[in-house]
């Protein structure tokens, strides 16, 4: 038996959804964001506009970085003690969101923090605080899932906090909130999104449900995404932003693989954008991957339905939209990287790395990092 958990209470899509804020009842808001560019857009202004209501009070919290730390969470999180909101909004791209689940977890929880939150089961509902979305990019869909991806700077590394009671109760997919996104931010937003439909599709854990939530964003993604970074128009950013949340809903149920492993090693070892390392990886990872029987026939079913190698027309997508061919195009140092390789095989076989379809040896592992670092082909077999 497997309990399967899509979203919160309710997902609001399609342009102009921004405005179901008027409906949301509270008292004291929170809302947790970025740095200045939900500002710039007028987003916030929109947001304090719809969440206008007599005897209430409403908070801006911003800040967050592309990688939040735990110490940002922490700053964050001694404001919401003080201002004591009964509503948390967190809008902008997966970090603030992501900040914004572990400030949450605190205040809801005041017995856990950052040294013991691995040691305990975590809870599974919030009890005192309502949770609400609103993704201003089209990848991480953190909006829907239970996970908080926070960085721990002393040790370079990414950690993923997993509890039901992060899953948001309301998310707003609005494409008016992407527009002002540049390209490469989408394009590496968009990568981030297809590969969590196919790590989810080929995952062992996957089902029905999850493998038809993946298949569908895939090819909705491989579709709309270069629109969406070259012409920009809003049909396209809408369409992503909804396949993107439909692959988050897969991969919180079906779980991911080891493109998220080595892409948090990398990201938070050279603070990387999680989409950049994601969309770099990706392609390497597949070929890894296809060895397996079952994957193979997966990677066959998708191919068959876009009519067209899933595995080049990845590596042709990530051509099309600018995105870099390995990490030391990404722009880290060659001299840091052998320094730090050792740390990174190290780092790159723990989290999601352990769930990929394919069993990763440490030996694997050591020839993959060099190989989405400098670039190389590897004939796995």
């Amino acid at each position: 038996m497997k309990i399967l958990r899509f979203h919160g209470e309710n997902i609001v899509n399609g342009v102009g959804s921004l405005a179901y804020l008027k409906k949301i009842p509270y008292k004291r808001a929170m809302v947790i964001t970025g740095g200045k560019s939900m500002y710039e857009s007028g987003i916030i202004d929109k947001i304090e506009k719809y969440m206008e209501k007599p005897d209430s009070n409403l908070k801006i919290y911003s800040g967050i970085s592309k990688n939040p730390t735990k110490y940002q969470v922490n700053a964050a999180l001694e404001t919401a003690k003080l201002f004591k909101p009964d509503t948390f909004i967190a809008v902008g791209g997966g970090s603030p969101l992501d900040a914004a689940k572990a400030v949450l977890l605190f205040y809801e929880f005041p017995e856990l923090n950052f040294d013991n939150i691995f040691d305990k089961p975590l809870p599974i509902q919030r009890k005192k605080t309502k949770f609400i979305a609103i993704p201003s990019t089209s990848g991480t869909a953190s909006e829907v899932t239970h996970v908080s991806v926070i960085t721990y700077p002393e040790e370079n590394l990414k950690l993923a906090i997993k509890a039901e009671c992060l899953r948001p109760d309301i998310t707003i997919l609005d494409g008016n909130i992407t527009m002002s996104l540049p390209p490469h931010i989408a394009a590496q937003t968009g990568m981030d999104a297809l590969t969590h439909a196919l790590e989810s599709y080929i995952n062992t854990s996957g089902d029905d449900f999850t493998d038809a939530l993946a298949k569908s964003a895939i090819e909705g993604i491989l579709h709309w995404l270069p629109i969406s970074c070259k012409q920009g128009t809003l049909e396209s950013r809408q369409k992503m932003h909804a396949f993107q949340c439909m692959a988050g809903m897969s991969f919180s149920n079906a779980g991911l693989g080891m493109v998220h492993g080595v892409s948090h090693a990398f990201g938070g070892m050279y603070n990387l954008a999680h989409g950049l390392t994601n969309a770099v990886i990706l392609p390497y990872s597949m070929d890894y991957n296809k060895r397996n029987i079952a994957v193979a026939k997966k990677y066959k079913i998708i191919s068959h339905a876009i009519d067209s190698d899933i595995i080049e027309k990845v590596r042709e997508l990530s051509q099309e939209i600018n995105i870099p061919a390995c990490i030391k195009d990404a722009g880290v140092n060659e001299k840091n990287f052998i320094r730090n390789y050792d740390k990174l095989v190290e780092n790159a076989m723990l989290g999601s790395t352990m769930v990929n379809p394919i069993k990763v040896s440490v030996d694997d592992m050591k020839i993959f990092i060099r190989s989405v670092y400098y670039g190389n082909e590897i004939n796995w077999g």
